[in-house]
C-alpha cells in the first residue's frame, strides 16, 4: 500500500497564493495512488493569509493550517509543519507558486531509489542578484562542506521522514536540509523541475537574508558537520 504523504508549505503574506496552491496541489496529486494532505504553516501573516488557508480548509478536507502567532522565519515555518505532522513521507515547497506543484508526483517516484529528492530550478524565473547570490553560495558550500548540490535554494522536495535522523531546527534550515540529510548517510538526488516567475505577492528576500545570513550559516553548518557522529553499525547479542 502507498505509504502517506504530508506537503507542508511555509507562507507569509502570500494572499493571492494560497487558493490557487490548493488547487494546483490537488490537481497534481489527482491521479496519485498516496494518501496526502496539505498543510498551510503561516508565520505570523498581518494580511488575510491565514483567512485564505481557513477557507481552502473548509473547501478542501485534506487541508489544514497551522499559524505561528508572530513572525519567525521560514526554517521555523519549514519545522513546525515537519513537528506537527506524523505521515511517513514528507513534501515542501515555497508559498510564492514559483514551484510547481506539478513537479511534486515526479519526485515522490524517485523515493523508490533514494531518501530525498529535490529539485534543481531550471531556466530560473528570478532577477539577477538572486541568481548571483545562489551562485555565490554554491561556491561557498562547495569549499566550506565539500557539498556540491546544484541549488539547496529550492523548497521542492519530496523525503522520507526518517531521513530527517540527525537533523534539528534552526533558523537556516530550509537552505542546508539536502546537505544534512546527506551527511547523516541517505541518499539525496538532484532533479531538473520548473521555475515560474512569481505572479502575485512580493518577495521576502534581499541581499542580506539570501547571501551574508547563508553565509553565517554556513560556518555553523560546517562545524556540525565535521564534529558530527558518524552512523556506525552495531552488532547485538543473540537471541535468548
Amino acid at each position: 500500500m502507498p505509504e502517506s504523504i504530508s506537503i507542508i508549505v511555509p507562507v507569509f503574506e502570500e494572499t493571492d497564493n494560497v487558493l490557487p496552491m490548493a488547487r494546483e496541489v490537488a490537481a497534481a496529486f489527482a491521479a496519485v495512488p498516496n494518501d496526502w494532505e496539505l498543510v498551510f504553516v503561516d508565520d505570523g501573516s498581518r494580511d488575510a493569509t491565514w483567512e485564505k488557508v481557513c477557507e481552502a480548509a473548509r473547501t478542501n478536507p485534506r487541508v489544514r493550517g497551522i499559524r505561528h502567532t508572530r513572525n519567525a522565519g521560514q526554517s521555523a515555518a519549514l519545522w513546525t509543519g515537519i513537528s506537527q505532522t506524523s505521515r511517513p513521507l514528507l513534501a515542501t515547497l515555497d508559498g510564492d507558486l514559483q514551484n510547481d506543484p506539478a513537479d511534486l508526483p515526479r519526485l515522490l517516484a524517485e523515493l523508490e531509489s533514494c531518501d530525498l529528492a529535490c529539485g534543481w530550478r531550471q531556466n530560473r524565473q528570478d532577477n539577477f542578484v538572486r541568481r548571483v547570490s545562489s551562485r555565490i553560495a554554491r561556491a561557498a558550500r562547495g569549499a566550506a562542506l565539500g557539498a556540491d548540490f546544484r541549488d539547496t535554494g529550492c523548497a521542492l522536495r519530496v523525503f522520507r521522514r526518517t531521513a530527517l535522523a540527525g537533523v534539528f531546527g534552526f533558523n537556516g534550515l530550509h537552505r542546508f536540509l539536502p546537505i544534512l540529510v546527506a551527511g547523516g548517510g541517505f541518499r539525496v538526488r538532484e532533479i531538473p523541475v520548473s521555475h515560474r516567475p512569481r505572479v502575485a505577492g512580493v518577495s521576502k528576500y534581499g541581499v542580506w537574508n539570501r547571501v551574508w545570513r547563508g553565509l553565517y550559516d554556513l560556518v555553523a553548518v560546517a562545524w556540525y558537520q565535521r564534529r558530527r557522529l558518524p552512523v556506525v553499525p552495531v552488532e547485538h547479542t543473540p537471541a535468548r
